[in-house]
């Protein structure tokens, strides 16, 4: 299986800022979001000092995922997953 089906540590590192738009256009249930701007929303949990997505599922580097994956955001879709450093033990998941 591949680790990002399984680590979820990107989840737990960064913002997803994303146009309000895409509760339409993927699907991205409004209500899982922030405003962050005039026209910018942010997934809850990523717009704090130690961003962790709530809909981030289980336990980062072991067993988690995305409660919504079919519905996220292009942040998230188009994000290419450095497992390699982070899953992998060379960078700190705290």
């Amino acid at each position: 299986m591949h680790p990002c089906l399984s680590c979820g540590a990107c989840c737990a590192h960064y913002r997803v800022s994303l146009h309000w738009s895409e509760t339409e256009t993927f699907g991205t249930p409004l209500a899982l979001t922030e405003t962050f701007g005039p026209h910018t929303l942010v997934m809850r949990g990523t717009w704090q000092p130690q961003p962790h997505c709530a809909e981030l599922q289980g336990e980062v580097g072991r067993e988690a995922h995305c409660s919504i994956y079919a519905q996220r955001p292009s942040p998230c879709r188009d994000l290419r997953a450095a497992w390699d450093v982070v899953c992998r033990g060379k960078l700190s998941l705290k």
